[in-house]
């Protein structure tokens, strides 16, 4: 056999390995974050049975402020988890996050209503709102870091692409569902106990994952996690350690954060807001918004690997300066339209419009924060860096358009939303280089073609 055939033979092996590790752990990714949209994709049919509140804004506007309270968590499963990951590995931290998610959406399926056990039943949705907020807010870091190093390092962009693909998928899961119950069951039925059905499937559905996971191959090495149990030497920090990351890693850190702020804003407001936002400021009935998201979000979900595969060729720079553009060019444009049309079909190429330019950002940001990071502290500072900026920024989207819709000053909202992108658009813009050496490339084998450098450490921290 010739060594060109060897060598097709071997990358035809990584291919293969690479895509049953890919799925198996993008298909956690899917459930936990089916497990996350299901609340809001049902707000308007459970909200009478924990929110007091008569008036539906009201009542709609305390179901979102307890779907925020769960992004009071992430940056601490952000820490927990990516600490766990990088010191015992990528699948432990990716089971025990499943299987918190899939606990928590037993408990909401069933969970007692204010009219049983009064206030408690508010505190009670509060509390399983947080530990999934805690799970969701480790499956992030970890997932991107472990999908990052399980693909092959020329396709890269494609095979991270999936995360956001199944964090898609997961929310077009939970609009699927929603769809099917509002055509097969009376309106009646499916407020009254209906709504716990999409909750009860998720937790079934996260134990299969849960079982898919033990297979899944490990992508910490073994001196990485030995490094992490020996003794502490003097003036060192062992792998996932937070002083690691603070004494080391801050730039990356920070960068990580400017990367994801205008990001999980624009995605939030697409993806998770825009169906209240038809419901009550455009005026559109719940089951045409249900209809419009659904394939909205599923060509966007295509969408997702080509994007990707684009930035295997022109690189990640390129995808992001895209997303930042158009984003502050037309967003305002796009949601001042959206907000004065009744014509379902208008509001889908909307949507359709804004989820073209985000697709710039959830293609390949997963990738572009794993590559600021070593092994060491991987899954941490992505996990960290993208759980600061969803909690401050991402998760508050519903809260706030909902106070904007409230007081009838929706253009404050527009502002707010290309505001946050034009941040990260100078992010991209100064702190971001294109096709430049990676930690990714040294560990992983080269993007790019190119030798990899001794000398080149260092300065490359920032560069994608």
């Amino acid at each position: 056999m010739s060594t060109q055939q060897t060598e097709i033979q071997s990358e035809a092996a990584q291919t293969r390995r690479a895509v049953s590790n890919i799925l198996k752990g993008s298909a956690g990714n899917l459930v936990e974050w089916y497990d996350l949209y299901v609340y809001t994709v049902f707000a308007a049919y459970f909200q009478s049975h924990f929110f007091n509140s008569q008036d539906d804004l009201q009542a709609g506007l305390e179901a979102m402020a307890v779907f925020s309270t769960s992004f009071l968590m992430r940056p601490i499963g952000a820490w927990f988890f990516g600490r766990y990951a990088d010191r015992k590995g990528r699948k432990a931290a990716l089971t025990l996050s499943v299987t918190l998610m899939s606990a928590g959406s037993f408990a909401i399926a069933i969970l007692p209503t204010t009219q049983q056990v009064g206030v408690w039943a508010l505190v009670m949705l509060i509390f399983v709102r947080l530990v999934q907020g805690f799970s969701v807010g480790g499956e992030y870091g970890t997932s991107a870091t472990y999908m990052s190093e399980a693909a092959t390092s020329k396709r890269r962009g494609f095979f991270s692409s999936f995360q956001y693909v199944t964090l898609i998928g997961g929310q077009m899961l939970a609009l699927l569902v929603l769809v099917i119950l509002q055509n097969v069951m009376p309106k009646g039925d499916l407020t009254e106990w209906g709504w716990r059905i999409p909750f009860a499937i998720g937790g079934v559905a996260a134990l299969v994952v849960l079982w898919l996971r033990r297979s899944m191959e490990e992508t910490v090495s073994e001196e990485q996690v030995l490094a992490a149990k020996a003794p502490i030497a003097a003036g060192e920090a062992q792998p996932g350690t937070m002083r690691l990351l603070f004494t080391q890693y801050w730039k990356p850190l920070l960068i990580c954060i400017g990367v994801t702020l205008g990001g999980t804003v624009a995605f939030y407001t697409y993806t998770n807001f825009i169906l209240k936002f038809m419901n009550d400021t455009s005026g559109i009935a719940k089951t045409d918004t249900s209809v419009i998201n659904f394939w909205a979000l599923f060509i966007f979900m295509l969408l997702q690997p080509v994007y990707g595969l684009i930035s295997d060729k022109v690189g990640r720079k390129p995808l992001l300066l895209w997303f930042g553009i158009t984003g502050v060019l037309f967003t305002w444009p796009l949601l001042s339209t959206l907000a004065g049309t009744k014509d379902p079909f208008t509001a889908f190429m909307l949507m359709l419009g804004g989820l073209l330019i985000v697709g710039g950002y959830t293609s390949i940001n997963a990738l572009v924060k794993a590559e600021l990071f070593p092994a060491s502290i991987r899954a941490l500072g992505v996990g960290l860096g993208y759980a600061i900026a969803n909690s401050l920024f991402g998760g508050t989207v519903p809260l706030l358009g909902a106070a904007f819709q409230k007081a009838e000053r929706v253009d404050l909202f527009f502002t707010y939303v290309t505001v946050a992108i034009a941040i990260s658009l100078v992010v991209y813009i100064f702190a971001l280089k294109n096709k430049k050496t990676t930690h990714l490339d040294r560990e992983q084998g080269d993007a790019w073609n190119r030798p990899a450098k001794d000398d080149d450490k260092d300065k490359d921290l920032l560069n994608v």
